[in-house]
């Protein structure tokens, strides 16, 4: 397939990779697999940017070969997936967009942009059907009431049919005489209600997701399916990446729709009614302490009679526990969840990741390379180049006023030549 120049290689793979992820995860209901490609390819499909393209089912069968051999970075494109691509409408504009649809709810597209423009939101170069394909895309195209939904009740058959991930403000707690307000990051399993993950922490972003998703998946296995949030810890490419290398299929809530993760966010009221509510928040002096009582509490929900299902969420995971993958290893996990990003090697042979920096083998300066990471551990940084990883370390300014320096031989190198990891065909570091 060709690459669009508007696609990004990540968005591109990801489209790929949720056209396969029936047969990749054996939940297709046509007689064969050749049988699922034609009838997915017999109309046109849609793309990440709006258009629409015609596959063949000979397409989508390479697609799942590639993956199956080689992983999520075989869908990957050959230009990098995570070049920067300019967003027509950012942050700014889209909330915009929202107080806009609020306060007028029979406005139009053409006259949204014109507001958008004359208030400085976007430039005048984005173009009227930038702004109605976000209204589109995000369900604000119609002038109807936004709070009317047509909602069922539903429930998944087996344990880790879909997992349901969402955060909760908690009380704010003094550690080290210091005051600061918790959030309580949650993952429940829809079919049987147990809480697979959940733990405390200083910050609501991305890393402690990913944290708290990780150490669900090694305790419980690998789910078909994911119900998120729209915040910044739940939307981001470095998500989307890992959740399609481990086969998973990523879902969102509608845009202003908490009511549709409703037993996330029924099990959040449980938790303040029958726990927070007994809590005395002064009395906690550590996030430690805090995490140590949540594990109490995680333990008696899981093993209580749930009201909604008359059974306990261990009973209803221990009877429909053998529907849920197990991943391939722990290693596989880890290597999984590493972020991955492309920085330019300063002369002085560092570079920055999330504003710490790291020293760099000399060979890398002034090259632009493939890093890894898992964020919150900073020993996990490496970079691969080819099939080889190379480790990087934290700079200690210090210690490098001492170290000696080889200079006589760098000019002389064309390729690296370090000490290095090998990694296997999937990406798996040995």
């Amino acid at each position: 397939m060709r690459q669009r120049t508007d696609i990004s290689p990540l968005d591109l793979a990801h489209f790929r990779f949720s056209l396969i992820a029936p047969v990749i995860q054996g939940l297709y209901e046509d007689k064969s697999e050749a049988a699922y490609y034609r009838r997915i390819t017999k109309d046109p499909l849609r793309l990440p940017d709006g258009s629409l393209k015609k596959f063949s089912p000979s397409t989508l069968e390479s697609w799942t070969t590639i993956y199956r051999k080689q992983g999520m970075d075989g869908l990957i494109p050959a230009s990098r997936c995570d070049k920067g691509t300019s967003r027509t409408i950012d942050a700014d504009a889209a909330a915009e967009i929202l107080r806009l649809r609020n306060e007028f709810p029979r406005i139009n597209g053409v006259l949204i942009h014109q507001r958008l423009v004359e208030g400085g939101y976007i430039p005048h170069t984005v173009s009227v059907r930038a702004v109605q394909r976000y209204l589109r895309e995000n369900d604000l195209k119609s002038a109807r009431n936004p709070e009317i939904r047509h909602r069922l009740a539903f429930e998944f058959p087996a344990f880790g049919c879909m997992w349901q991930a969402d955060t909760a403000y908690l009380p704010y707690i003094t550690e080290d005489g210091i005051c600061r307000r918790t959030y309580l990051v949650a993952i429940l399993d829809d079919h049987s209600r147990m809480i697979v993950g959940a733990e405390i922490f200083y910050n609501d972003n991305a890393a402690n997701f990913q944290k708290v998703l990780r150490n669900a998946i090694l305790a419980y296995g690998i789910p078909d399916k994911l119900y998120l949030d729209n915040g910044s810890p739940y939307t981001n490419s470095q998500l989307t990446l890992i959740l399609d290398s481990l086969g998973i299929v990523e879902s969102h809530t509608p845009v202003r729709d908490g009511a549709s993760k409703g037993k996330v966010e029924r099990n959040f009221r449980t938790l303040r009614s029958r726990w927070l509510a007994g809590i005395d928040p002064s009395g906690i002096h550590s996030l430690d302490h805090f995490n140590t009582m949540l594990a109490a509490y995680v333990l008696d929900h899981n093993t209580r009679i749930h009201g909604g299902t008359g059974e306990s969420p261990m009973d209803r995971f221990l009877r429909t526990k053998d529907h849920v993958r197990s991943p391939q290893s722990a290693e596989w996990v880890q290597e999984c969840f590493h972020n991955r990003l492309s920085r330019k090697v300063r002369k002085d042979s560092t570079l920055t990741i999330d504003g710490i920096c790291y020293d760099v083998p000399p060979q890398f300066c002034g090259m632009n390379v493939d890093v890894r990471f898992l964020p919150g551990i900073p020993d996990s940084a490496y970079i691969l180049y080819g099939k080889v990883a190379f480790p990087i370390r934290v700079t200690d300014r210090n210690a490098n006023a001492y170290a000696c320096r080889n200079n006589h031989s760098i000019s002389d190198m064309k390729t690296p030549a370090m000490p290095s990891v090998p990694v296997e065909k999937g990406g798996i570091i040995l």
